[in-house]
């Protein structure tokens, strides 16, 4: 019997084989010598050489330009196309998009390989079971579609439900009449028209006695209404959105009726004081259509709010709420890590612990909020990268958990304005480039290039009792011995806690000395 990974590797190259019978005779000679596995798409331009594309590389398949004859030879091998300029291989799951000239002509095509993998569920196959509405978002490119395509078959095959799956573009279960086995005995609804995928979604409730829908890419109004119609029905839904997160989802309009809906409440004087808010409050409207939601920063790796309603609330408060990580590795084992939320940085300056704070060694959870001023967003985005942070900007100084400013425009009425109403930390760089928005980054989330995380959040650790003991007895405490680039940390920490160090003895044993207040 194959594994999931033979099963896997055996499909993939049958259809990739389909795929590549589509192109003229010269491009199947070029691309059987270049081997299948890796191969994203191929891309074919009228009157420029056609491409494969590899991950991380670009490769000419022939010298000579595509011509007519050949963008018509792979026409006629393919599916018709439909009102989304989109068109497969009968029982793959490749997709061929075309580029159409002021006529309506087709000069140009998109061939991407569609692969079917088994086995990418086992991180979520305890959340499946439970029954509960399930959404993922996340990036385009991480995998959604096929989680989605392995969720319907293990639902069906393995659990024996009755599943209907949603295919606006084709996508999930291939071209053709008859489904792609990639999906198992789930039964499948093709979309005429992407417009009217909300119908179908009615039609497979009121009609087909489904158990579990599964529906790819919800991303208009109508789409929620139909999905929030299916959950009181009592079908279970799995389901994709448009957003990299729950924080996406909560901040656009159209989408927001998934997580329960955004509405604007008026406080009284009185209960606005209990809460320590403004009079006017945003709150969650409704019950959430999906009761959990799944953030997928890649194929192996995902960020689970179990309860949707009480991590949307969270967010509404101005929090972060509690997540569970898990990465599948690459030996079938999965690592679950539960991250607590960091402190809210509008309302508490005074950092009391370093694992609660934008100061700690590892990344957030969660993306940490910029918001710039004067400062580039490429160059942070860059740096960002570089450094593996998840970082990303916002555009109210309000919903900020720092503030980069541009040093030539610190002192203007802007940047005067801005941290008036906001009570995230200011940070201030001299010019706009990469190396210095790095070290800026690499100051403010503790970064030591050449030192493991957790010596540095031991670091942290052990600065933080030390600084508790000083403001409590009044006494000097002598830090252990540490390199350079931590005793740096040591010193910033201390400072911003309005201590003072020395550092004294020679290396390896120099070490940081912290001393009370001075009167």
């Amino acid at each position: 019997m194959m594994t999931d990974n033979e099963k896997t590797t055996s499909m993939a190259m049958d259809d990739a084989n389909l795929l590549v019978a589509t192109l003229p005779v010269t491009l199947q000679t070029a691309l059987n010598g270049m081997g299948l596995e890796e191969l994203v798409e191929v891309v074919m331009d009228l009157g420029r050489p056609a491409e494969a594309r590899f991950p991380g590389s670009v490769v000419p398949l022939s010298t000579h330009p595509v011509n007519h004859d050949d963008i018509a030879h792979t026409l006629a091998l393919v599916g018709d196309f439909t009102a989304d300029n989109r068109a497969g291989i009968e029982r793959t799951l490749h997709r061929i998009s075309a580029i159409r000239n002021r006529k309506g002509k087709i000069i140009g095509m998109t061939i991407r390989v569609g692969r079917a993998i088994y086995g990418t569920i086992e991180i979520l196959r305890d959340l499946i079971e439970t029954g509960d509405n399930l959404l993922f978002v996340g990036r385009p490119g991480v995998g959604k579609t096929t989680k989605l395509r392995e969720v319907a078959r293990v639902l069906a095959d393995e659990m024996h439900k009755r599943v209907i799956v949603i295919d606006t573009s084709n996508e999930i279960a291939g071209d053709g009449d008859i489904p792609h086995p990639g999906i198992g005995s789930a039964r499948r609804m093709q979309v005429p028209r992407p417009d009217r995928q909300h119908a179908v979604m009615i039609e497979a409730v009121e009609n087909h006695m489904p158990e579990v829908i599964i529906v790819d890419e919800i991303g208009t109004e109508a789409e929620a209404a139909a999905a929030r119609t299916i959950a009181e029905r009592g079908v279970q839904l799995i389901g994709t959105a448009h957003g990299n997160s729950l924080e996406n989802l909560i901040m656009n309009p159209t989408l927001s009726d998934l997580v329960g809906g955004v509405q604007t409440v008026t406080l009284g004087d009185e209960e606005a004081r209990r809460r320590g808010t403004t009079k006017t409050v945003s709150e969650r409207k409704a019950p959430p259509t999906f009761e959990i939601l799944i953030e997928m920063a890649s194929r192996d790796e995902v960020s689970i709010h179990r309860d949707t309603a009480r991590a949307v609330d969270t967010i509404l408060r101005g929090l972060l709420p509690h997540c569970e990580r898990r990465i599948l590795a690459a030996d079938g084992q999965i690592e679950v890590k539960d991250h607590q939320p960091r402190r809210n940085m509008q309302r508490e300056k005074t950092v009391a612990s370093p694992e609660l704070s934008l100061s700690s060694a590892l990344p957030p959870a969660h993306p940490a909020r910029l918001y710039l001023h004067g400062v580039k967003k490429d160059l942070i985005e860059r740096a960002a990268r570089e450094l593996g942070l998840s970082l990303r900007t916002v555009v109210k100084p309000q919903k900020a958990d720092i503030i980069i400013a541009l040093r030539s425009r610190g002192k203007n009425q802007g940047l005067e304005e801005i941290s008036r109403i906001s009570d995230a930390p200011v940070h201030r760089i001299k010019r706009n480039t990469t190396s210095e928005i790095r070290r800026m980054l690499q100051r403010v989330f503790n970064i030591v290039p050449g030192v493991e995380d957790n010596e540095i959040q031991k670091t942290l650790q052990e600065t933080t009792l030390a600084i508790e003991q000083v403001m409590e007895e009044g006494v000097e405490v002598a830090l252990p011995p540490r390199r350079s680039a931590l005793r740096k940390i040591q010193h910033r920490l201390i400072t911003d806690r309005g201590l003072e160090s020395t550092s004294i003895g020679c290396e390896p044993q120099r070490h940081l000395v912290v001393h009370p207040i001075r009167d």
